[in-house]
């Protein structure tokens, strides 16, 4: 589905990204683990693209994304949610949902979108009309993934849903990710907490220093070798 070759990008004079390839499957949680600096955000921005690319190339379905406006992405089919949630504080919660939608190919279907985050996210129907400001850090995170999925993408970026939550708030919002997951959702998650992250994945990466040091299915990934690595023990 998502075919990254040879990727270099970076801000300005300063390069993060040296020669980075994955692909993504249809259908599949791609989870991209690795420690603070080590370019997992830097991918996600240059795939939606918020940075231009010096090296190589990036296609969704064959068809490269190089000079495609980061607003068109998401009639391409591809959403993000960003590190640290971002919601508008000020706005009701529907308000931030419905900006989900805000692309006009999607605002036919904006309300029949509505009722199924409405029926993912319970929460936020009840409260539909607050200020998004009087959640809570993990209300807030389920804000974010349901404004994302307000466009129906085809493809979720979700990068670092559990920063800054507690345990028990981390559990649910992964939860409701396998439950994405079941749902068919193709989903690349950018995750620290590896042990959360390897219970959904089917393929892993691990990114270190801008490049990917391993690459291999969940399932046959050794949790022990991963953290050695990861550490670089």
């Amino acid at each position: 589905m998502l075919e990254i070759n040879g990727v270099r990008a970076g801000y300005g004079a300063i390069n993060v990204l040296w020669d980075v390839s994955m692909q993504v499957t249809r259908g599949e949680v791609t989870t991209i683990v690795g420690p603070n600096g080590a370019g997992k955000t830097t991918l996600l921005r240059a795939i939606m693209g918020l940075l231009p690319l010096q090296r190589g190339q990036i296609e969704l379905d064959g068809k490269p994304l190089s000079g495609v406006s980061t607003w068109d992405l998401l009639a391409r089919g591809i959403a993000m949610v960003p590190e640290g949630r971002l919601i508008f504080r000020d706005m009701s919660i529907e308000e931030n949902l419905m900006m989900g939608a805000f692309p006009k190919a999607k605002r036919a279907a904006a309300h029949a979108q509505l009722d199924e985050v409405f029926t993912l996210f319970p929460l936020l129907k009840e409260r539909r009309a607050l200020q998004a400001g009087t959640l809570s850090g993990g209300q807030a995170q389920m804000l974010a993934l349901g404004r994302g999925l307000m466009s129906s993408p085809e493809l979720m970026l979700i990068d670092e849903p559990s920063l800054g939550l507690a345990p028990v708030i981390v559990q649910e919002v992964f939860e409701i990710l396998a439950r994405l997951k079941a749902a068919g959702r193709t989903i690349v998650l950018v995750e620290q907490n590896t042990s959360m992250a390897l219970r959904i994945a089917d393929q892993v990466y691990l990114m270190q220093g801008g490049k990917i040091t391993l690459t291999q299915r969940a399932k046959d990934v050794n949790i022990d070798t991963l953290h050695d690595l990861y550490f670089a023990r």
